[in-house]
């Protein structure tokens, strides 16, 4: 056996002692974007069943229409609007670390511990960065 043929014999049987093989990989041009386009709605559609997800995707559909009115110029709509976005993707990344340590294990570690809280406190800081453009903009629109 050639060394190439060796090496794909053996990516084959790794592959088979892993179960099915990452299809995505394969694909090239549109037809990967298409299923990436795919597989984030599923993900989308995953973090829908997580509270917190829920209700910051809930107030997103009323702070950016929002965003449009209050804003006084594309920079502030586009601050406005993309601090909440931004909200929305810290607490998808959250989950998806959240997601890893559930898949590891249910049993209490430091270090488990440690990924939750700091994608935790990264959600807390989004929030934090958001409240205060949106209190920013308030102010100068009703105040100044």
């Amino acid at each position: 056996m050639t060394s190439g043929r060796a090496l794909v014999w053996c990516r084959q049987s790794v592959v088979a002692e892993q179960g099915q093989a990452n299809t995505q990989k394969g694909r090239r041009g549109l037809e990967r974007i298409w299923h990436a386009g795919l597989i984030s709605l599923q993900g989308l559609q995953s973090a829908w069943g997580e509270a917190a997800f829920r209700q910051e995707a809930i107030l997103a559909l009323v702070a950016i229409p929002l965003a449009f009115w209050l804003g006084q110029g594309w920079v502030e709509v586009a601050l406005l609007a993309g601090s909440v976005v931004l909200v929305l993707i810290v607490e998808l990344l959250n989950t998806a670390v959240e997601s890893a340590i559930d898949r590891i294990g249910p049993e209490w570690h430091d270090l488990s511990k440690r990924a939750k809280d700091t994608g935790s406190a990264a959600v807390l800081l989004a929030c934090i960065v958001a409240g205060g453009i949106w209190l920013a903009a308030l102010w100068h629109r009703f105040v100044v």
